[in-house]
């Protein structure tokens, strides 16, 4: 029981004290808030309000004061008061623990001390841009007087570069000058802010007048002389060119002059009504096409000497090429009779004399375009450059044509020495063989001389056949080159190891008699030897020999090399 009580004591302590902290933190809210109301209260909001007195108070700007001042009064009179109620509402709901109640009186002073703020943050705002206006309207208008003097005085002094137009910048400069005059009426009127969006547009339209002005002149002289000038020379020229020779006309130049003369009379009709913004464009784009014009008549002029010289090298070029194409077809039939052609190489040529008779179409249509006068020197010029290359790729191609030609022959003659040389070398290696001292020759060498031999033969029988296939020719000769290789080899291999086993069993004959192993591995070899099995022989007089004497085969080696120099 009496923990109960304790208990109870406790949270009646604990509620106590966070009771009279909360109490403690609103007394503290009300102070901030009431220093707060209190500096409000005493700003110089009336003082700042009065610079406003230095303007005209009228019109706008006495409507701006009296606004800024009734609203100053509410706050004082009115507004401010009327917080000391809540204030005194939150001390009386913290002092009863109404924590609810005193926070909604505070916060209900917080929002309106803020809303306070704001309201004289915009009046001062308000105010500052009046005043500035005010400052920044007369500013400009020292600025801006004179330049329209200036430029009415430009106008004056260069009156001839402007023609019509210059009755139309005047104009719009005594406009301009006119409305400037309103800027006193605003302002007396006290409408400051109104004088200063005035201000503002005038000053456009001024900077825009000037640009106009500026670009005028270049403007309408090049109108008025320079580009009908370089259209005169440019008509002038092609009349000139034409009378010499030159194709002028299929440029088409005259018509495109001719909308120039039409752009130039609309640009000047634009300008005398003092327009210059879409002018400049329209001018550099036709200056830019004149100047191609010119171009275009120079490559002319110089395309008709190159023209004139480079047709009959062309002709010549295409008539050598087409004897040289006929001269191949001869030498084609007259091959046929000895040579096998392949099918490929028939279709290559083919391929050529079709090439070479679009080659002659082309031709003649650009010397009829010429004949014609359908084409400028300039075109005909693409052309032939165009033509002459592909002119050149047909004479290669038939050039190396004619070089596959002259090949079957030399391949003939280079397949004919190579035969020779390898029944050469077959007879010399065969001449080797029989007058060695073996006792007879294994068979696997029969074999493969039999064997070289008929495939020398073989290619023998297809150099015989007409119409000669050098394809099979090749072939035949590569597999008889291989085959005669391997018998020259393998015959000098057997004649190394049967003269080996010789001076072996030579050398070995030294320990036969006290060695009876050895004697009888020697016999082996020797009956090996007399059978035609050399290199088995060898391997069992070496393996023997080196039982006894490591060193046995770097001997037996020098004994061969020694009798190899006195053989030689």
């Amino acid at each position: 029981m009496l923990e109960f009580v304790i208990g109870g004591i406790l949270i009646i302590i604990v509620l106590l004290i966070i009771g009279l902290i909360f109490r403690k933190k609103v007394y503290d809210n009300v102070d901030r808030l009431e220093a707060w109301k209190m500096d409000i209260m005493n700003r110089h909001v009336t003082s700042e309000l009065a610079k406003v007195k230095q303007l005209n108070l009228s019109g706008e700007t006495q409507e701006k004061f009296e606004s800024w001042k009734e609203s100053w009064d509410i706050i004082l009179t009115r507004e401010l008061p009327d917080m000391e109620e809540y204030l005194l509402d939150a001390e009386e709901a913290a002092d009863k623990f109404r924590i609810t109640a005193s926070r909604k009186n505070l916060q209900h002073v917080e929002n309106s001390l803020q809303n306070i703020e704001g309201n004289i943050e915009d009046m001062y705002k308000e105010l500052d841009h009046l005043l500035n206006s005010e400052q920044y309207v007369r500013q400009e208008i020292k600025e801006l007087d004179p330049r329209i003097k200036e430029l009415k005085k430009y106008l004056l002094h260069n009156r001839t570069q402007f023609g019509r137009a210059e009755i139309v910048f005047e104009s719009e400069l005594t406009k301009v000058d006119k409305r400037l005059s309103e800027y006193s009426m605003l302002t007396d009127d006290g409408n400051y802010i109104e004088a200063q969006e005035l201000i503002e547009v005038l000053k456009d339209e001024i900077e825009n007048i000037e640009e106009r002005i500026s670009a005028f002149p270049d403007l309408y002289r090049q109108c008025k002389q320079l580009i009908p000038e370089q259209m005169k020379e440019l008509l002038r020229g092609m009349a000139e060119m034409e009378e010499e020779g030159y194709r002028v006309q299929q440029f088409g130049f005259e018509k495109e002059i001719k909308q120039y003369e039409n752009l130039l009379k609309s640009a000047i009709r634009e300008l005398d009504n003092g327009e210059t913004n879409t002018i400049q464009e329209s001018l550099e784009q036709m200056d830019e096409r004149l100047n191609e014009m010119f171009q275009l008549l120079e490559k002319e002029a110089k395309a008709k000497s190159i023209v004139e010289s480079q047709f009959p090298n062309e002709r010549q070029h295409l008539t050598d090429i087409k004897q040289q194409v006929e001269s191949t077809s001869t030498q084609i039939k007259e091959l046929q009779q000895t040579y096998y052609l392949e099918e490929a190489d028939l279709e290559l040529f083919l391929s050529i004399e079709k090439w070479l008779a679009k080659t002659e179409n082309q031709f003649e249509q650009i010397e009829k375009d010429y004949e014609d006068r359908k084409a400028n020197h300039l075109e005909i010029k693409d052309k032939l450059d165009t033509f002459s290359e592909d002119l050149d790729k047909l004479d290669k191609a038939q050039e190396d044509f004619q070089l596959q030609i002259k090949d079957l022959r030399k391949d003939e003659m280079e397949a004919k020495e190579k035969i020779a040389a390898l029944k050469k070398q077959l007879i010399y290696t065969d001449k080797k063989l029989q007058k060695s001292n073996m006792p007879g020759i294994p068979s696997f060498i029969i074999n493969t001389l039999e064997e070289s031999v008929e495939k020398c033969e073989l290619v023998l029988n297809q150099l015989q056949k007409h119409p000669l296939d050098m394809g099979k020719v090749q072939h035949s000769i590569s597999e008889a080159n291989k085959s005669v290789n391997n018998f020259v080899e393998q015959t000098n291999l057997l004649l190394d190891q049967a003269r080996l086993v010789e001076l072996a069993i030579q050398y070995g004959n030294r320990y036969r008699s006290g060695h009876p192993l050895l004697a009888a591995q020697l016999s082996e070899a020797e009956k090996l030897f007399r059978n035609y099995k050399y290199e088995n022989a060898l391997e069992t007089v070496v393996k023997a020999l080196e039982d006894i004497d490591p060193n046995a085969m770097a001997k037996i080696e020098e004994m061969d090399k020694a009798f190899q120099q006195t053989a030689n």
